[in-house]
């Protein structure tokens, strides 16, 4: 009506018709649809706007209210029938149905509520947002019902949301309408724009918002084209661009030129070539100069024999693929004939790399002539010849020798124990290369010392030697030695020195049994029980020079025809998320989820999205998610899992609140507990557990997943990871790793604690709505996560150990595990609930802001507690105001409709908390 300057026809049914008027406000004239007849009962008056009518892929609209809403409290008696809130109906037609209108047709889309009240001559304008979902027909209308307030409505804004039209890597997306709550992502299809091509055809992704979100695949411009500003545009004179790419158009390269545009190579300039082999993209290359200075050598010892050799040519060409040959002819008299088959060359007289060549078999007293060609990959014919012409002559025979010295001294190659006791250890070892018979003896030098961490400085016990063998004596009996040993020359220089090596004495009293073979069978035992050590499990994969050698040793190639993509179910960092199955040779069908990676990654991205497969790969427990293979040597990278049917643990426990038992939500705990266990006793930290992150089967079974934030842990037990910066997931992390960026295993048991309070509450917030500075403040001021509602006291209690300050206190994963398994044996441990306080566990905007002002709404009291699907239930119970709310007992929130026992105390305890803040009324019992 503000648009138009007046009313727009607009059908009302009502048993008392509303006001349609014009006013003046701040000196302009606006019309509304008014109504105000609270002091009658059974009020119910009907607004309906004209024929909508509906773009066939719009499903969901926005509505958006202005109105004003009068204080029941403003109006002398009428506080009983009053009401300040009205009704939002639309209903779907396939035709504009005039005047007839029907209540029957319309369905209820929401309860409008004023934030605003008006009292009095005071005029607040509210403004509410409403959806209208699941539209199908040609068009619809909008209704509204007052059932007795005050009211007038200002505007009714109707809207949808749409994704605008865009150009991402070189595809075009056109304007697309935003999906409704059944849609949240809607794939939409590109197109390429001019001179561009691509194999796949791009898409994207359209949001309920309307915003674009994980573009995947991309155009490429056409071979003479480069991409500007989100379009290909010609390759300009003196530049070219051979192939289809992303890649900008190149100047011409050496000797080469473009005259015209859109150019897929350059020419090359007169005078210049390219080889068959060398690619049209490359310059251009001359004929390389003759060689020069040739000079034939005659061999003293081998009569009729010679060496030619010459100078490489001054001029290459600009090209490195220089080769030489060499054509000899003699003369007879006045005839100059080939040489013939009788001349031999080594190593060949063609294709020669060196500039030299051996020549023999030459008759004695007979001139010949020998030219040397000079060749390169573009010598279409050779350049000018270098004439060189000489008459052999017998010479004097020469002797010469060769003299070889080799490496002195040696290297010590490996060092073994030969034999060992309580107080002595016998030694030897290899060198290389060994010395000869009549060769003077080799002289040692012997360092050893007990291995002592503790110590600065470090002493050793020298001892020299003349053999490649020991016995060291004296020694202490169970101690750890350190052993190097390095050669003497005759001039007393010293040789490398071996690397320092660990051997053991035995123990007192250790049985040495000296029977044949039962004897070295025995020792041998013995050694491995004294040299045992804990090993580290887990490989890093990122110590790896090469990540694909990580993935390649820690999960299965898969080949892409074993496996079936049905559905999107998600977007990742790198890409999509499908579920689909996999079909491996000799095995069952199996239903999977198959993370890709998209086109135009980098191969530093490649190997970030590869590096989580190396680390789960080495996993195998069944509360930790199961790789079954990658895709890595085809065009498009995957990772392929098991499927978890429902999903992240959060959202799950979220869609099902207080349908499980305490029993159950322990089970799930207990499984949790164990896939850590697992990871810790790999020396392995997490660093990211949270119950997003944890994955649910059909069976209830849970299993750890996403391991892009972890990390190893060093040998040491208390060893840590530092990490360089990046995100940290703050409500889960415990203070030391928010404060020093230090990750142990007692930090992943800090996080487990918080996993512990979203399972037992059902997928709520950790912290709620607080900040993250307000959360690590009040972790510092000793704050903690109050117990979830019927949680039991035991579980809550693990969860305050969990969540102890020093680390050292916390409880390991085994004691977990051991602690869980006592409460599932025994369920009348979990009878025991922790006491409850509403007012910290259940989070009032409105009651626990520093003003203390009330809720203005029974729908805004249930939107606050997250219950707002209970809105109509109590509108028809008649429920309408707070005071009504907070009258009502247990018996009247089941009789109203709530039946699930979680909703069921989420109600009751809010009212609860209601009651003590506001301190009018008696304890509520529950």
């Amino acid at each position: 009506m503000k648009a138009t300057g007046g009313e727009l026809g607009w059908l009302t049914w009502s048993p008392n018709q509303g006001d349609r008027s014009g006013r003046t406000l701040n000196g302009s004239q606006f019309y509304t649809y008014s109504i105000c007849n609270v002091e009658e009962r059974e009020q119910d008056n009907w607004l309906r706007t004209t024929f909508i009518q509906r773009r066939p892929s719009v499903s969901q609209v926005f509505v958006e209210l202005q109105f004003i809403v009068r204080d029941c409290n403003s109006f002398d008696g009428a506080s009983l029938t009053c009401k300040e809130t009205f009704n939002l109906y639309s209903s779907d037609a396939d035709a504009d149905v005039g005047t007839a209108f029907r209540k029957g047709q319309f369905r209820k889309v929401a309860t409008v509520a004023p934030d605003e009240i008006t009292k009095k001559n005071g005029i607040r304008i509210n403004t509410e947002t409403k959806v209208v979902q699941s539209l199908s027909q040609k068009g619809f209308y909008l209704a509204f019902q007052d059932i007795g307030a005050c009211i007038a409505l200002l505007s009714v804004r109707v809207y949808y949301k749409t994704c605008p039209a865009t150009t991402k890597s070189l595809a075009s997306f056109p304007e697309t309408v935003a999906g409704g709550l059944n849609q949240q992502l809607k794939k939409v299809s590109g197109k390429c724009v001019d001179n561009a091509y691509s194999e796949d055809l791009p898409h994207i992704y359209c949001t309920a918002e309307g915003e674009w979100v994980v573009p995947v695949g991309q155009c490429q411009c056409d071979a003479g084209f480069e991409e500007v500003e989100d379009a290909c545009q010609e390759c300009q004179p003196g530049f070219f661009k051979a192939e289809a790419s992303r890649d900008k158009c190149e100047p011409c390269p050496a000797n080469t030129q473009s005259q015209d545009s859109r150019s897929l190579f350059c020419v090359c300039m007169d005078g210049f070539y390219r080889a068959l082999t060398d690619p049209v993209t490359g310059p251009c290359s001359g004929l390389p100069s003759a060689p020069r200075g040739l000079v034939a050598t005659p061999n003293s010892l081998t009569p009729g024999k010679l060496l030619l050799s010459w100078q490489p040519p001054e001029d290459t060409g600009g090209r490195s693929d220089i080769t030489y040959s060499v054509e000899c002819h003699r003369w007879e008299g006045s005839q100059h004939l080939p040489c013939g088959e009788k001349i031999r060359y080594d190593p060949a007289n063609t294709g020669l790399l060196d500039t030299k060549v051996s020549v023999s078999e030459l008759d004695p007293y007979l001139n010949y002539t020998f030219t040397v060609e000079v060749h390169s990959g573009v010598s279409m014919f050779p350049s000018q010849p270098m004439p060189r012409s000489f008459k052999p002559q017998s010479s004097a025979a020469l002797n010469t020798s060769l003299h070889y010295t080799g490496e002195y001294p040696p290297k010590i190659t490996s060092m073994r124990l030969v034999e060992r006791d309580s107080t002595s250890l016998s030694l030897s070892w290899d060198v290389f290369p060994r010395p000869r018979v009549q060769s003077q003896p080799i002289r040692y030098e012997l360092a050893y010392r007990k291995k002592d961490n503790k110590i600065d400085v470090t002493t050793y016990v020298v001892l020299k030697l003349e053999k490649n063998s020991v016995q060291i004596s004296d020694l202490s009996p169970g101690t750890a030695y350190l052993v190097k040993v390095q050669a003497l020359g005759d001039d007393g220089n010293q040789g490398v020195s071996s690397l320092e090596e660990q051997f053991e004495t035995l123990s007192e009293g250790t049985a040495v049994i000296l029977a044949g073979v039962v004897a070295g069978v025995v020792t041998l035992l013995i050694l491995i029980v004294i040299q045992l050590k804990p090993l580290k499990t887990y490989v890093d994969p990122h110590t790896y020079e090469d990540p694909n050698v990580a993935v390649l040793k820690f999960a299965t190639e898969i080949h892409p025809s074993h496996i079936s993509k049905q559905k999107v179910i998600g977007a990742g960092e790198f890409g999509e998320v499908y579920r689909g199955s996999l079909k491996a040779p000799g095995k069952k069908e199996v239903a999977v989820a198959i993370k890709t990676l998209k086109p135009g990654y980098t191969e530093k991205q490649r190997q970030d999205f590869l590096s989580e497969a190396s680390i789960m790969g080495q996993f195998s427990h069944q509360n930790i998610i199961r790789l079954e293979g990658v895709v890595t040597k085809f065009k498009h990278a995957m990772i392929v899992t098991e499927f978890m049917e429902n999903g992240a643990l959060d959202r799950y426990l979220r869609d099902h609140d207080g349908e499980f038992s305490s029993h159950q939500l322990v089970g799930m705990l207990r499984g949790i507990a164990a896939g850590m266990k697992y990871l810790s006793e790999m020396s392995y930290v997490h660093r990211d557990l949270a119950a997003r992150n944890i994955l649910v089967n059909t069976a209830l079974e849970c299993k750890v997943s996403d391991f892009g934030l972890s990390r190893v842990l060093e040998d040491e037990p208390e060893g840590t990871y530092t990490t360089s910066g990046g995100k940290i997931p703050i409500r889960w992390t415990a203070p030391e790793a928010i404060a020093y960026r230090k990750f142990t295993s007692a930090s992943d048991v800090w996080s487990f604690g918080i996993v512990m309070w979203e399972v037992m509450a059902f997928g709520e917030r950790p912290y709620w709505d607080m900040s993250n500075h307000e959360v690590m403040k009040a972790i510092n001021e000793a704050f903690r996560l109050p117990a979830p509602m019927d949680c039991p006291s035991a579980v809550y209690q693990l969860m305050l150990q969990c969540w102890l300050q020093d680390r050292a206190k916390r409880p390991r994963f085994g004691d977990i595990v051991s602690l869980l398994d006592k409460l599932l044996r025994s369920p009348d441990s979990l009878k025991t609930i922790a006491d409850f306080d509403p007012r910290v566990s259940i989070r009032l905007p409105s009651t626990s802001g520093s003003d203390g002002s009330p809720f203005r709404s029974v729908s805004e009291w249930l939107e606050s507690i997250k219950m707002s699907q209970y809105s109509e239930n109590f509108t028809r119970a008649g429920v309408v105001t707070m005071d009504q709310v907070l009258q009502m007992k247990n018996e009247d929130i089941k009789n109203i409709g709530v039946r699930l026992p979680g909703h069921l105390k989420r109600i009751a305890y809010s009212i609860l908390g209601l009651k003590d803040q506001t301190s009018t009324l008696s304890v509520f019992a529950v």
